[in-house]
This record gives C-alpha cells, structure tokens and sequence, in this order.
C-alpha cells in the first residue's frame, strides 16, 4: 500500500499512466453532487413517480450523511497518517520496508484531516448502492460528469455498472496520492453496509411496510404487520 501510493500517488516523477491522470482529475471534485445528479438522472430514465423518485434520493442522501458520520467518525478516532506525512517521515518511522521521500508531494493537495477512513469512498458507496438496491440491480447503462473545472480529458464517463463507480473512486484517491489502500477498501465496505441498513430498515414503500385491515365498524387502519 505504502509503494503503490508513493509510485502512483506522486505529483512528479509518477507511475501513472495518462489514462490513470485523467481518471484522478476526474474523480477530484463534488462526490454528494455527482452521486446527487446520477440519482436524478436515473429517476428520469427509469419514469420514476414523484413519490418514488423522492424515496430514491432520500435513501441516497441519508445513506450519504450516515456515511460521512461514520468516516469522520473514524478519522478523529484513528487519526492515521496521510500519505505525503508517511512518505515524507519513511526513514523515520521504525519500518524498514518503508523507504521515505522527504520531497515527495502528491497529485493533488492533501485534505486537511486523516487517512482512515476514505470520506470519498464512504460516499461514492453508500450512494450508489442505495441506488441498485433500490432499483434491485447493479446493472444499468448510465453516465457521470466530472465537476472539476480543471484539465480532465474526459468530462463525461460511461458506465454499465453501479459498483464500477466504486471501483473507479477507490483507484482514484490512490492516483491522486493522498489516501493508502486500506482507507479506501473499509470506507467502502462502510459505506455499502450503511446504505444496506438504511435500504432494509428505513423508508420502505408503503405496500411493504403496512397492511391494511378494517375493523368491526367499518373503520380502515394501517397497522405494523
């Protein structure tokens, strides 16, 4: 994890591919407003009511926000190290496996606040997951802009996968030099557990949720069931 993101993750004198800079530019902007758009995107594609549609982005946000609490949460507990911080101390920090880079900066600007766990991947995650369990499918053809304003070669990516999204975010704060592996593996197993429980626990469709009996006098009640 260390070399992957020293080697991939450096501002100069990188591994990275083209390819591999245009997805970092990419993925380095607004991930609530992306995964916010996406979710209306697919409400329209999919001729979503407006009840249904607001029950998806209310799943998708509050997922969001419950996955955020959860990222921070871990990064206040954890306080893990950036990479610049890692790489920059490497002969210095007792590990013999880790050779360090005192000038080495990464491809974008670090956040200020800890590693663990990746806020990025907790909302990339949560987010699209909400989105296929709530369409019960993974599978769907769909597109993302980008909202960096910056140099990206591609403005507009395609995909025919929910968890592609995921797989391209966790990559991208690797290439962009400023989370290690690990923080992006968990973030986003936290983020599909949370949008797993919101999904399961939380705003159920009525049909599912209620069942209609009348009493003795005629009087219609919705009751737990």
């Amino acid at each position: 994890m260390y070399n992957e993101v020293k080697s991939l993750g450096s501002l100069t004198g990188t591994d990275r591919t083209p390819e591999q800079t245009d997805l970092a530019n990419f993925w380095n902007g607004s991930f609530p407003g992306q995964m916010n758009r996406l979710a209306r995107d697919l409400a329209i594609a999919n001729a979503l009511t407006v009840s249904e549609s607001s029950r998806l982005l209310a799943l998708v946000d509050l997922s969001i926000a419950d996955a955020a609490i959860a990222a921070w949460d871990c990064k206040r507990e954890f306080n893990f190290w950036r990479p610049a911080t890692a790489i920059q101390l490497g002969e210095s920090d007792g590990n013999d496996k880790t050779e360090g880079d005192p000038g080495w900066v990464p491809f974008i600007p670090t956040p200020p606040y800890s590693d663990h766990t990746s806020g990025a991947n907790n909302f990339v995650a949560s987010a699209t997951r909400a989105m296929s369990l709530f369409f019960d499918t993974n599978e769907m053809e769909f597109q993302i802009p980008t909202t960096n304003p910056g140099p990206t070669i591609v403005d507009i990516r395609s995909y025919s996968k929910l968890s592609d999204v995921r797989d391209e975010v966790e990559d991208a704060r690797i290439l962009e030099g400023i989370h290690f592996r690990a923080a992006d593996k968990i973030a986003r197993r936290q983020g599909e557990h949370i949008a797993q429980w919101a999904h399961a626990h939380y705003l159920r469709p009525v049909k599912e949720a209620f069942l209609l009996e009348v009493d003795t006098s005629g009087l219609e009640k919705f009751v737990n069931p």
